[in-house]
Formats: C-alpha cells, sequence, structure tokens
C-alpha cells in the first residue's frame, strides 16, 4: 500500500493497547497497519489513511490508552523509505557511511528515520525497535558522509529536545565485516 499519513500510539499496557487498537480502527476510515506488542511489555499501534483520519484515529486512541501512552506522532507525506524499512524490506544499498540513531520509544524512531530520510541524501536500511531491545530502537542508514551526517542531525532536532534519543553515531568508512551483517 502506498500510505501518505502514518500515526502511532504507544502504550505500556498490552490489555489496553489492544482495546485502544481497535477503538483507533473504529474513530475513522483508516487501514490498521500494526497493533502488535513490543518489549518491555509496550503495545504499538499504527495506522494509516489520510491526514484527517489518522489525527482523528491517533485522538481517539490517545484518549482511550489515557495515562499508559509512552509515545505518539502523526506524520503526514511520510517518506517512502520508512515502511519498507520497518518491515525489513529494504532492498540495502552499497554501504558508504554508516548513521545510527537509537531512541527510548519506537514512536520517537519512526519519527527520527522519516526526517532523516527527508533531510538528505540518505538510504534507510532499518529500523529496528522494541524485540529484545529493552524498549528502545534504532534506524540504520548510508549514504555520503556529509549526507549521513546532516541526515542524523535532522532526525535528532525531529524528535526535539525532550525527545528520547538515548545515542547516535556516524561512522564514515565501516569495514566490510560489519556491512556483512547490515545486509
Amino acid at each position: 500500500m502506498n500510505y501518505r499519513t502514518i500515526g502511532v500510539v504507544e502504550l505500556n499496557s498490552i490489555a489496553l493497547g489492544i482495546h485502544t487498537a481497535d477503538e483507533m480502527s473504529k474513530a475513522a476510515t483508516v487501514d490498521l497497519v500494526m497493533a502488535r506488542p513490543t518489549c518491555p511489555g509496550r503495545f504499538l499501534v499504527m495506522v494509516a489513511g489520510d491526514t484527517g483520519a489518522v489525527k482523528s484515529s491517533v485522538e481517539a486512541g490517545r484518549e482511550i490508552a489515557g495515562a499508559t501512552v509512552v509515545d505518539w506522532f502523526v506524520l503526514p507525506s511520510i517518506h517512502p523509505d520508512v515502511l519498507p524499512a520497518l518491515s525489513g524490506t529494504t532492498i540495502t544499498p552499497r554501504i558508504s557511511a554508516l548513521g545510527v540513531i537509537e531512541t527510548y520509544t519506537v514512536a520517537a524512531c519512526i519519527v527520527a528515520a522519516d526526517a532523516a530520510a527527508k533531510s538528505g541524501m540518505v538510504d534507510l536500511i532499518e529500523i529496528r525497535f522494541a524485540a529484545g531491545l529493552a524498549g528502545k530502537s534504532f534506524v540504520t542508514m548510508t549514504g555520503d558522509v556529509g549526507s549521513v551526517k546532516s541526515s542524523v542531525a535532522s532526525g535528532i532536532e525531529a524528535v526535539g529536545d525532550s525527545g528520547p534519543v538515548h545515542s547516535h553515531v556516524v561512522i564514515p568508512s565501516p569495514s566490510e565485516d560489519l556491512k556483512k551483517h547490515l545486509q
């Protein structure tokens, strides 16, 4: 599917997450893209559709989830590389410089990945989230050194000053051994 706008509500309750997913899909005409538990005992709900419907759905989800909301967003005009990077279906180009942004929530990682992809000539390699990572997530990207540095900075900025960015790095020339593990 070619989604233009996605929205996410990330909760720290699985039971309430399932209820939230149900209510979000009923609140507006959206596609329920993802509704699944993640580590550590969180639940991620992702919807897609037109911007107004996604906003309504996310608003309903935040209301239902209440104090269990860990993070959330609505991203209009999502970069086309984000969903393939989330699903692990990215065709990895030749890896030049490597950029990594690590966040404390899945929602923040997706926001960072989208901003990074939109800001520079980089290719997203993968967005890995919250499975055996104690709830943290990370995005990897490649391109020339200048583009990767700029994109990593844009991704961090998009998450915001109070956002849950844990760490980030730019590796100008990763080893061939490392590259084998990233593709």
